[in-house]
């Protein structure tokens, strides 16, 4: 672990009755991304939220809403406390189509802290901290701040080799706890989303997400699968916070072989997917790249 981590540790708050980890009577018009996180998960934390494909590795891994729950707070932990990052620090997220990166902008948000992403290079540059995959740790050494690789190997697996000038995420978040108190509640207000070079609040993106999900019929018993990434606001509608907003579960897929996707769809219970609405085109999320919607599957 590089040395500055070490060196600017916080001390921890642990009672959850005075410090809930997450809001109470969140609304629409006025929540935040863990308030939304919070309703999603009561709706069931056993059930699905994300199961992912890898047709080029053969990788499946499927979290429910539970497991994804402690994923979130022990990398939320990791931002506040390892990381020492504060409340509107950015964080610029240079991850591919995988199942982490979903947890990585979650716990962003549940942080307070602003996810950048897009690989702008001039985001990376004044980024408090960078996550990099193996195939973007260049791009990353940008960043003067804290970085950390993702190996994305199978089960979260950790570097053979830990990259010069990095922190090994696998190598540092199992030590995390498995329950996460922000120092500071995270409001509508705070900043959560910088992408297409615009920014976005937490209220924003979750109103957004809220009127997605209406415009998409949208429910807790949708199964929607998606082959895309996490490089654009239409993107991280599409595929990650409209669902949320109703407590929905994704099917995600990486280097998708076309011959696999019948059964696998039919075997996932998928009854939508993310596909491009084309410009102007019905359910059309906006003149802000909102071309990208979720579409009912026939």
């Amino acid at each position: 672990m590089r040395a500055s981590i070490n060196g600017r540790r916080r001390t921890r708050l642990h009672n959850s009755r005075l410090f809930p980890p997450y809001p109470l009577g969140v609304t629409t018009a006025n929540s935040s991304f863990p308030g939304l996180w919070r309703g999603a998960l009561a709706q069931g934390p056993s059930r699905p939220f994300l199961t992912y494909y890898d047709d080029l590795t053969g990788e499946r891994v499927e979290l429910s809403y539970a497991t994804t729950d402690n994923w979130i707070a022990k990398t939320a932990n990791l931002i506040q406390d390892e990381l020492a990052l504060a409340p509107g620090d950015e964080v610029a997220i240079l991850l591919p189509t995988h199942w982490q990166t979903p947890i990585w902008l979650l716990a962003c948000w549940a942080a307070g802290v602003v996810a950048s992403v897009g690989e702008d290079p001039a985001a990376v540059e004044r980024a408090a901290a960078v996550v990099a995959g193996p195939d973007t740790l260049g791009e990353a050494l940008a960043c003067r701040g804290e970085r950390i690789a993702l190996a994305l190997r199978p089960l979260g697996a950790p570097f053979q080799k830990v990259p010069d000038g990095f922190t090994d995420f696998a190598a540092v978040v199992p030590a995390q706890p498995d329950a996460f108190t922000p120092y500071s509640p995270v409001g509508a207000d705070a900043p959560a989303l910088i992408a297409d070079g615009q920014s976005w609040t937490q209220g924003e993106l979750v109103r957004d997400a809220a009127d997605a999900a209406a415009r998409w019929n949208l429910t807790s018993d949708s199964r929607v699968l998606a082959g895309c990434g996490f490089a654009s606001r239409a993107e991280i509608r599409a595929a990650l916070t409209s669902e949320l907003a109703v407590g929905a579960s994704l099917v995600l897929c990486r280097n998708v072989d076309p011959s696999r996707l019948p059964g696998r769809m039919a075997a996932e219970k998928v009854n939508a997917r993310v596909a491009s609405l084309g410009q102007g085109g019905a359910g059309a999320a906006g003149t802000d790249g909102g071309t990208l919607g979720v579409l009912p599957v026939d």
